[in-house]
């Protein structure tokens, strides 16, 4: 199971594939006793999957037998243990993968020549990732952050180390005491390093960095930066407390988390008002029905959504309508995932809100670009 979710690896996952690419998505559970239900719930789906897969006249032998063998690897890789609130599973010719994601998802079996990804979309961008960077003078760590969870990055050369050891032990002798070891020209060059290895990583999974050291250190980890490094480093949230370099992520959490909150506080400050500025322009649209129209049409520069809001609906030919019968085949239990990777893929803005910020705009806003 991949445990980063990313654009570049949505961006793979929404690529065509070659006939049959297989979703199956699961309602999962965290906790007893709805989590009972969930291994007969998977047995049951990539069952279905498995037949209509099987009886598909559109599928090669070949390639029935290995969406098959995908779908077992598949189902061999869950951990239904350590459940969230949703399993998608993905199978095509040649490859299988398996996400857990904290959104809900619809107990569906898609066969076509794209994954379902909607709702990875949606989970990734709820989830809201950053980065934080902790820098000591002889340790800089890398750590993906979702919701309150910290995990280190162990690749693209991190963590990087060094030691503090004096190479010159004639030195004190010299000058007296040594001078701090964030003027010391190899601190410098260690923090260039690390600002080079940062880069390539911030730069192809854009999202908010923290970053987390002593006040000397964050100094010179920003006078020593070059290019997209500095951009990145200049626009991080800077956290003044040291000796977090090597965590754990929980006490990195507990340094980061105030000043986390405190921007989630004032996004859904910006939010609010440019929801009310578009309304006094004519360029709003709110409640799932009229979002629905305009982003079928390309018109939503931003999208604001509460963070749980979930429905299911028909579409009775012009509208979007309550479903009055959750199984029935037309109801479309997903559509807000649905209305929010079409928004994507006209390129706007989404962002997740508290639940209850839009009661009064029946939990989904949207400003419009006309």
């Amino acid at each position: 199971m991949d445990p980063v979710l990313n654009a570049s690896v949505l961006a793979e996952l929404r690529r065509p594939r070659r006939y049959p690419a297989v979703s199956v998505l699961v309602p999962t559970h965290r906790r007893e006793p709805d989590n009972t239900q969930d291994p007969v719930r998977l047995r049951n789906l990539v069952a279905e999957a498995k037949e209509r897969v099987a009886s598909d006249p559109d599928v090669s032998r070949a390639d029935r037998i290995d969406v098959l063998e995908q779908l077992d690897r598949a189902v061999a890789e869950v951990d239904l243990v350590h459940a969230k609130d949703g399993l998608v599973l993905f199978a095509a010719p040649g490859e299988h993968q398996v996400w857990s994601l904290g959104r809900p998802v619809p107990a569906r079996v898609v066969l076509a020549d794209t994954f379902v990804t909607r709702n990875l979309v949606s989970a990734h961008i709820a989830e809201q990732p950053y980065w934080v960077l902790a820098v000591a003078a002889d340790h800089v760590s890398l750590w993906s952050g979702v919701l309150d969870r910290l995990t280190e990055h162990h690749t693209d050369g991190f963590p990087l180390t060094r030691s503090l050891e004096d190479p010159d032990s004639e030195r004190k002798e010299r000058i007296g005491d040594l001078p701090s070891i964030f003027r010391d020209e190899q601190t410098r060059q260690f923090l260039r390093q690390a600002g080079e290895a940062a880069s390539p990583v911030l730069d192809a999974n854009r999202r908010p960095l923290f970053l987390v050291g002593e006040a000397a250190a964050l100094s010179l980890l920003a006078e020593a930066a070059t290019g997209s490094a500095l951009a990145a480093f200049t626009g991080a949230a800077h956290i003044t407390q040291g000796g977090l370099a090597k965590g754990p992520g929980q006490a990195l959490f507990k340094a980061v988390g105030p000043v986390l909150e405190a921007q989630r506080r004032r996004r859904v400050s910006d939010v609010l008002t440019a929801l009310d500025q578009a309304r006094s322009r004519r360029e709003f649209a709110a409640g799932l029905d009229e979002v629905w129209q305009n982003v079928t049409q390309g018109r939503i520069a931003s999208l604001s959504v509460e963070e749980n809001y979930r429905t299911t609906v028909r579409d009775d030919g012009e509208h979007l309508v309550p479903a009055d019968d959750p199984t029935h085949p037309d109801a479309r239990e997903d559509i807000v995932d649905e209305i929010i990777e079409r928004a994507l893929d006209t390129g706007a803005e989404i962002t997740f809100v508290p639940d209850d910020s839009l009661t009064r705009m029946e939990h989904m806003a949207a400003v419009l670009r006309y």
